[in-house]
């Protein structure tokens, strides 16, 4: 985090030593591309409230560019608006406008490659292909964003904060919706993604691949076509997020594949298809977590091994846990579940019956969907219950030990 304070104490640095060119209307300086041009390393560009066309305007020398309330950059539709191709550029407070869209090449509002110790924030960018696309870069700040566009299907828009090949980025307090994708990372590395809004996407909020050692906290994830999707990963950490009615026939809150040594902890699971999708993951730590209301609260497909779930809250969801196999190398430990019937002589407040999350009903839905019609029949609690007392279908091993006979947190 040193770093970080270090980049902003050096871009306040180079306002007070650098000098500044106004760009407006009636100024001799009417365009941004031209005031590039003219501006030495390290200057300030300030641009004054007004529309202002800017195709693809490449800025190659180290520059802070600043918005007045309502400065817009109009893109006309045709390629990026802004190409970063140097170190150490700053973009502050402007609105940008008709991004080149195609269905063959990347465009974006801002595209960014090869550049280390940039600054994007308080920008707002409206219906674009791409928000910020950014390639091989390092070092960044993108801070207090809003991206907003109108996509109804994925082939319609790209994502709000695409990060490719890079590492050291930190992703804060930006609203992300209408795209996609929110925010997407690939090779991303040692990066953070904090107290973001990501709502309404058509595919993901957040979406993870081959990405290591970050972290996502605090961030809101809502109505989207799955909340957030870490796949083919490791060491990330995940902790105190919400995702909250992600609905669908195919939607979760937290799509997790091939994922290995994470933490997810503090997160709250509300009104989500399934909370957790678990395929291929193997030694995640899930713990204080909320499950509330959820269709499933965890989906455990083939391949995990070595999870430890404890001390988390699975309340009113339709079906706590479901397996797809008798087979389990997990561990359920001191949770509370809300249809724990058993009982505590001894008042420590720890069950003194081993609770069985799955139920057979569970498996049968996942041999034939539509039986899940029953789900509140008679029939299900019967053959729910024989499985219980004689498993034969379920994990026999696959219970908790210490329920908690109250909620936890």
């Amino acid at each position: 985090m040193f770093r970080y304070l270090f980049i902003w104490l050096l871009f306040a640095a180079t306002l007070v030593e650098a000098g500044q060119l106004t760009v407006c209307k009636t100024c001799p300086v009417s365009s941004l591309s031209l005031a590039v041009t003219q501006t030495a390393p390290h200057d300030t560009i300030m641009i004054q409230t007004g529309t202002y066309e800017s195709v693809e305007v490449i800025i190659n020398k180290p520059l802070t560019i600043l918005g007045e309330k309502d400065a817009i950059l109009d893109g006309q539709s045709q390629r990026h608006i802004l190409h970063l191709k140097s170190d150490s550029v700053n973009i502050i407070g402007l609105t940008f406008i008709n991004a080149g869209r195609s269905f063959t090449k990347d465009y974006a509002a801002i595209y960014i490659h090869k550049v280390n110790h940039f600054v994007l924030k308080d920008n707002r960018v409206i219906e674009p292909y791409f928000g910020f696309l950014i390639e091989k870069s390092h070092f960044g700040i993108i801070s207090n964003n809003t991206i907003s566009g109108e996509t109804k299907t994925e082939t319609d828009s790209g994502n709000g904060i695409h990060l490719w090949h890079c590492s050291e980025i930190v992703i804060q307090d930006n609203e992300t919706y209408g795209l996609r994708d929110g925010i997407y990372f690939e090779f991303v590395t040692n990066s953070k993604v904090t107290n973001n809004n990501s709502h309404h996407n058509v595919r993901y909020g957040l979406h993870f691949m081959f990405s290591n050692h970050d972290e996502y906290t605090n961030n809101n994830f809502h109505h989207n076509g799955a909340g957030v999707a870490v796949m083919f990963s490791k060491f990330i950490i995940m902790k105190e997020n919400t995702f909250a009615k992600n609905w669908g026939t195919a939607s979760y809150g937290l799509l997790l594949k091939e994922i290995y040594d994470a933490e997810v902890e503090g997160n709250i699971f509300d009104e989500n298809t399934i909370a957790i999708f678990l395929e291929g993951t193997g030694r995640i730590n899930y713990q204080k977590n909320q499950f509330l209301n959820n269709g499933w609260g965890i989906k455990v497909s083939g391949g995990c091994y070595t999870n430890r779930f404890f001390d988390n809250n699975f309340i009113n969801n339709a079906l706590d846990i479901a397996y797809n196999s008798k087979m389990n190398d997990n561990e359920f430990t001191h949770n509370y579940w809300s249809s724990y019937t058993g009982y505590d002589l001894d008042r420590d407040d720890i069950g003194d019956v081993p609770y069985r999350p799955v139920k057979l009903f569970s498996y049968i839905i996942g041999q034939c969907p539509e039986s899940i019609v029953l789900l509140r029949s008679l029939f299900v609690d019967i053959i729910n219950f024989s499985e219980k007392v004689s498993p034969v279908f379920t994990p026999d091993n696959l219970l908790d030990p210490t329920p908690a006979m109250q909620q936890l947190l």
